[in-house]
């Protein structure tokens, strides 16, 4: 591992996000020390984090390369192609312009489109404001789960750049926000029908230690078995 010191991740044990770029620090063999903040508790809202990230979102990531702090960034795509720049072996990210706006698009399908509808804050308005009870909740992740997943397993199962993984056969920053999006459904208990390829990537990332190894499960904070 490299630069031990240098990046400070602000995470949780269970987001989609935290995991994307726990993941792609892994591929890239670096280990940035991780600060938890506890979204069950509204750490995240609080007045020292606000001044991290205003969104009071995770996670947020601080360079302190050169001995010197640099503004936080935030978004887990940003921080992904941050890391990719940074560290470009091995890359995320095709090297034709093609196949790079491919994965950005994957990716964003999964981390813009489908994760943002069933994070904390949305449920804290639906349930407060909508009225939304548990099971309309429920049902409200499995509509946009599925909605997402089916809609990439179209894409997946007819294009002929898909490979082992989703681009290829190596894996790309597409890989990493389809595997966020999975592991964060697992918890939830839920499951989707029809998605056999986007499952055959899954099982494909599961093999590689640096997916294993930002499993929520494994993470600090995550519940005792």
């Amino acid at each position: 591992m490299t630069d031990p010191a240098r990046f400070e991740l602000f995470a949780f044990w269970r987001t989609s996000a935290t995991y994307r770029v726990r993941v792609a620090f892994n591929l890239k063999g670096v280990a940035p020390s991780e600060h938890f903040v506890n979204l069950d508790t509204g750490e995240q809202n609080a007045d020292a984090f606000l001044k991290i990230n205003p969104m009071g979102a995770i996670p947020a990531l601080i360079d302190h390369g050169d001995g010197q702090s640099k503004t936080p960034l935030t978004q887990s795509l940003a921080i992904l192609e941050f890391i990719d720049e940074i560290y470009p072996t091995p890359p995320l990210l095709p090297g034709d312009a093609h196949g790079r706006a491919r994965v950005r698009s994957i990716a964003a399908m999964l981390a813009a489109d489908t994760h943002p509808l069933i994070t904390g804050r949305i449920k804290k308005y639906l349930t407060t404001v909508g009225k939304f009870d548990d099971a309309a909740w429920r049902n409200w992740q499995i509509h946009w789960f599925s909605s997402g997943l089916q809609a990439l397993e179209k894409r997946l199962a007819n294009e002929p750049e898909t490979g082992v993984f989703c681009h290829g056969d190596t894996p790309t920053q597409a890989d990493i926000c389809l595997a966020s999006i999975i592991v964060v459904m697992r918890l939830f208990k839920i499951e989707v029908d029809g998605i056999p390829t986007v499952l055959r990537v899954m099982a494909a990332c599961e093999q590689l230690e640096s997916f294993a190894k930002a499993d929520p499960n494994r993470q600090v904070g995550a519940p005792k078995a």
